[in-house]
């Protein structure tokens, strides 16, 4: 009777250590299948990777036109991709534009309308309003929201978007940060990238560098090193470079050879600027390198645009036929190259001439990443991307600009509707009428002419001015 006692009581729980071993496992296979799942889901997110210039111009490639410089690897880019003729800054100048890229808003929403610290002009007619001066951390930063999609996020490079630290990358939703301070520029473009300004200091993440390391490369190995250590898992990369921002600086081999490759009657004649811009290009392609070396190019988004307009002054370059450059209203300070290249959406060798702005990149890059069209200020541009022939549904684009820059522009505020261009100018409430599909250069000021179209368009403009409570510029009671 015990024997059989104890014998049914050994079944019994022989049966219920099988039962919990049988539910181990099936735990177990439910807990490695949504791993797998999981695994398998960051392997099919796509990577972005977005490369963004400063102060590059609109002719400052190759395949925009260039005469001189060779852009061979960025070229390549826009033949495996879908390349955009009429792409814009948010603002003339970095600061606006950095801030717009982050957060898909208009910079005069922001209030963040000038270069921080920007300019103090204390004769001029009108004087700025109180704009802030540094990316508020109550925004929500693309990198906040790719980090919700299980992104790991990083920057390389320039970030300029306020002097403490407390608003730096680190603090914007960025798990790296190598390079991006408050500075906007660096003393040198050589290691320890002082210059003879120490108090600009060394980008942090490069403290350590070897003797006549160029600024340009070891952005590149940094960016690399951040690609190869996330390749398991979805990664956005955002490699902000400092160049070809001044001190026009680069290693002195490729200034020779643009020495001997200038001849007269170029259009670009800047042997070190060119020599700048050939680094960058370097740049994009050990970047391309180092995707296809890892088995990532087939899942990787890349985006490749400028802050603003190429610098004309002291003759760094010419936008031509663009009229004017960096700080100004026209062409030449806003638009820029935009080179798209994505797997599986974008057709190779296509060029796209719909008008599209710095805002877009955020509702595309959340698009992309499965968080849906988080349009603030942008449009997604994944349709346009698919088919380049398409247009967006927008009213308009526009640019605020209530400062003074030192290359002669005054406060100004600007709308692009279909093919037209009106500028508003503050000091004297002047405005200035273009046709961009007839007159790209800005030569012809119809707003004599069409008084209808002018009035129609500064309405818009107004619209938006209330809409986006835009600050004015105030007058000086000096």
């Amino acid at each position: 009777m015990n024997q059989k006692k104890y014998h049914n009581c050994w079944f019994t729980n022989d049966r219920v250590h099988m039962a919990a071993l049988i539910l181990f496992l099936l735990l177990f296979a439910e807990s490695t299948g949504r791993s797998n799942i999981r695994k398998e889901a960051a392997q099919r997110k796509i990577n972005i990777v977005v490369i963004y210039a400063d102060d590059l111009g609109w002719t400052d490639l190759s395949c925009y036109g260039s005469d001189l410089y060779e852009t061979p690897a960025i070229d390549k880019l826009a033949r495996e991709g879908v390349k955009l003729t009429d792409a814009y800054a948010a603002c003339t100048v970095c600061s606006p534009s950095r801030a717009a890229l982050m957060t898909g808003k208009y910079p005069a929403r922001l209030r963040i309308t000038d270069w921080i610290e920007g300019y103090n002009y204390p004769d001029t007619k009108l004087k700025a309003p109180g704009w802030t001066m540094y990316l508020d951390t109550a925004e929500t930063t693309i990198a906040e929201e790719l980090k919700k999609a299980g992104y790991t996020t990083g920057i390389v490079g320039k970030w300029h978007l306020g002097e403490k630290p407390v608003y730096w990358p680190e603090h914007h939703g960025f798990d790296v940060n190598i390079g991006g301070y408050k500075r906007g520029r660096p003393g040198s473009y050589f290691y320890p990238y002082k210059g003879k300004n120490p108090d600009l200091g060394t980008p942090p993440g490069l403290e350590k560098g070897n003797d006549h390391e160029y600024l340009t490369y070891r952005l590149t190995e940094e960016a690399s090193h951040f690609i190869r250590r996330n390749k398991n898992d979805p990664f956005f990369l955002y490699f902000p470079h400092y160049a070809v921002h001044t001190p026009l600086q680069t290693p002195d081999s490729l200034i020779q050879y643009y020495k001997g490759k200038n001849k007269k009657g170029r259009q670009h004649r800047n042997p070190v600027y060119a020599a700048m811009i050939h680094a960058l290009d370097q740049s994009v392609a050990r970047i391309l390198e180092v995707l296809e070396e890892e088995g990532l190019a087939g899942r990787t988004a890349i985006f490749f645009t400028s802050d603003n307009g190429g610098l004309v002054l002291r003759e760094v370059t010419d936008n031509t036929p663009l009229r004017a450059g960096k700080g100004s209203a026209y062409e030449g300070g806003v638009r820029v190259p935009f080179i798209a290249r994505i797997p599986g959406v974008t057709p190779e060798s296509v060029t796209c001439s719909e008008p599209v702005v710095t805002m877009d990149l955020f509702p595309t890059i959340t698009e992309l990443a499965g968080l849906g069209k988080k349009e603030n200020d942008g449009k997604s541009l994944m349709d346009l991307l698919k088919d380049p022939q398409s247009e967006l549904d927008r009213p308009a684009i526009f640019w605020h600009y209530p400062h003074y820059h030192p290359g002669g522009a005054t406060p100004y505020s600007a709308i692009r509707q279909g093919d037209w261009k009106l500028i508003h100018f503050f000091e004297d409430n002047r405005d200035e009428l273009y046709n961009l599909k007839e007159d790209i250069g800005e030569s012809r000021d119809l707003a004599s002419w069409m008084a209808d179209k002018t009035l129609e368009l500064k309405q818009v403009l107004e619209l938006w001015w209330r809409e986006t409570k835009a600050q004015m510029p105030l007058k000086n009671l000096r």
